[in-house]
């Protein structure tokens, strides 16, 4: 089951990624089009304000059709095979499913206690999906909906029909059954799902009253969730859908911008919606006083070699917000500085709150700046200035804490390792001749120039090879394998060994931790694997 859950994860991940672009697009279309900041040129009317509002409403593209979005990424990583045939059967599906739902509640809204009749949008319980007046059931519903459908594709898309009905084959018999199996689905949905949303309205009440003590829970368990791959599945609900906000804080967050910008009120005041997205602050704040613990701790001599690994990684945490680089390095070396890390993460988070500082604070320096402080600094300088001040002061917590702590329970952190071991990243070449010399024919079968190609290959030799590989998908920084048999998987030194930051496991769940550069690698891997 964890298996299924963590490739679920990283499958609802692959959207996210358009998100860090689409953000800066809504930040710079804000900040261009805000009369406060640019004065009168700002003003609607004006070709200033024509040119800007069309590149911001091309930015909201993303935002605008998030489940739809969601519900045709999902079989990217869920589909066995034919991922594309798969999208586009999930596609006309849940097309389909809301037409199902949107006639069925025009026609019987008041069985089903649904007034039709009311705009989209706020308390009504209805949303527009692709023009499709239907139940907003967010991100949940379109996973679902996309889940059915891929399971009817795994199922039934080599289905062998007699040769007179060939025609009806493949995607058009997935589709066939799917256009039967959503009328039920879309009639299930109509009768139980408003009494989700009376659910969920209780939900965000009860958030909404647990405070400060909410936000430090919830970063917590974003941070210590980290290496099961588990993290995707808590924030999304807050972030893309409707558990604290209609529309997922993200999406709210982006439509504010224009009042908050304008207002010198509180940050708290104008967008209290907006404090769980509190992650960024252990990343740009907590990960430079880990790398300085690592540097202040390390042998003498490792401290130069340590340089060059610890600089690139912090420096990615900060500024694109991805932080398993410098973490895996430390998580399963010493996992009780993980959790130390995770409980000041949720202290900084409270902190920052605390202070009045809330936003979007979940990415890398890139995203909060287009989100925050480009188009709000002019009248919320203040609270950004305090907030650099206390992150600051949470650096040296940080230093302080975990150079006690490495050097009180010699923790063999980067830097740390016994003689035999060593700081940087061999190359596969260097690791097989280490080993025995030899070679290997799906490594040498490979474009040596070709770094992603040599690392798949690696890979895929010290996770057992072709015939141990069941299914594949990646995250951002991730290629998270199921394999046949665990026992034939390496160690993560050797993962480490050829130049990745180790190898997670969970029974037979497997994640290589590659860098941002996983999806590169993951199509070489892939093409291995079809070779």
């Amino acid at each position: 089951m964890m298996e299924k859950i963590q490739k679920f994860g990283g499958a609802m991940f692959t959207p996210v990624l358009l998100f860090a672009f689409a953000g800066v697009v809504i930040g710079l279309g804000t900040l261009f089009t805000t009369e406060v900041i640019f004065g009168p040129m700002a003003a609607e009317g004006t070709m200033w304000y024509g040119v800007w509002n069309v590149v911001l409403q091309g930015g909201w593209t993303v935002f605008n059709q998030l489940p739809l979005l969601f519900a045709v990424a999902l079989p990217i990583g869920l589909a066995k095979k034919h991922n594309a045939r798969c999208c586009m059967e999930v596609l006309v599906g849940y097309l389909t499913f809301n037409y199902f739902v949107a006639t069925m509640l025009s026609q019987w809204g008041g069985f089903f206690g649904v007034d039709y009749s009311l705009e989209t949008g706020n308390t009504s319980g209805l949303a527009m999906i692709a023009s499709i007046k239907t139940l907003d059931m967010g991100m949940i519903g379109a996973l679902a909906i996309s889940g059915i459908i891929i399971w009817i594709h795994n199922r039934f898309f080599e289905f062998e029909l007699p040769e007179w009905l060939g025609v009806f084959s493949g995607s058009t018999f997935v589709y066939m059954v799917t256009f039967f199996v959503m009328l039920p689905v879309a009639f299930l949905a109509c009768l139980l799902w408003p009494h989700v949303q009376d659910g969920i309205r209780m939900f965000q009440g009860f958030v909404a009253t647990t405070g400060i003590w909410g936000v430090g829970l919830f970063a917590f368990l974003e941070r210590a969730l980290i290496p099961f791959g588990l993290h995707h599945l808590l924030y999304s609900p807050f972030y893309y859908d409707n558990a604290v906000v209609n529309g997922g804080i993200y999406a709210a967050f982006a439509t504010d911008l224009p009042r908050i910008a304008a207002s010198g009120a509180s940050l708290k005041e104008l967008a209290p919606y907006a404090a769980f997205t509190c992650s960024s602050w252990s990343k740009i704040f907590g990960c430079p006083g880990i790398a300085l613990a690592f540097y202040a701790t390390a042998k003498p001599e490792k401290r130069e070699e340590l340089l060059g690994l610890l600089i690139p990684i912090t420096l990615t945490a900060i500024v694109c917000g991805v932080t398993e680089p410098i973490e895996f390095t430390f998580l399963f070396i010493a996992p009780a500085l993980f959790v130390v890390h995770a409980v000041l993460a949720a202290v900084l988070a409270m902190v920052m709150n605390l202070i009045g500082c809330v936003g979007v604070f979940s990415g890398g320096l890139i995203e909060m700046a287009s989100l925050n402080f480009i188009p709000l600094m002019a009248n919320h300088w203040q609270t950004y200035l305090l907030a650099l001040v206390v992150g600051l002061c949470f650096t040296g917590v940080w230093f302080v804490v975990f150079r006690f702590l490495i050097l009180r329970f010699d923790f063999k952190t980067p830097g740390r390792e016994d003689d035999e071991e060593e700081v940087r990243f061999r190359s596969k070449a260097e690791y097989r001749a280490a080993k025995d010399g030899s070679t290997d024919a799906v490594i040498a079968s490979v474009d040596q120039s070709d770094p992603f190609a040599v690392t798949a290959a690696a890979v895929l030799e010290l996770l057992g090879g072709r015939d141990n590989i069941e299914d594949v998908t990646n995250c951002v920084t991730r290629l998270r394998v199921t394999v046949k048999d665990e026992s034939l998987v390496a160690d993560d030194v050797d993962f480490k060994s050829i130049g990745t930051s180790g190898c997670a496991k969970n029974g037979r769940a497997m994640q290589v931790i590659i860098g941002l550069n996983v999806p590169k690698v993951r199509d070489r891997f892939d093409a291995l694997l079809d070779s």
